[in-house]
């Protein structure tokens, strides 16, 4: 099974990508942000840690 490695991406930079994709700023709560988007299926909201590194396991959580 291939190992699949996620890069080293800091909170600015996944919340610029998920803008790219159609998400929205809705709000900031201390260094989390919330992103929305309209879907067919209804809104999906994203949290993002506006931190310098994003751990792993939390980037493999938003983008799953």
């Amino acid at each position: 099974m291939p190992s699949h490695k996620l890069p080293v991406v800091s909170g600015e930079q996944l919340i610029k990508a998920l803008q790219k994709l159609g998400y929205v700023v809705v709000r900031q709560r201390g260094s989390y942000v919330r992103l929305k988007k309209m879907t067919e299926a209804g809104v999906h909201l994203i949290t993002v840690p506006n931190h310098a590194e994003i751990a792993k396991g939390t980037l493999n959580d938003i983008l799953s």
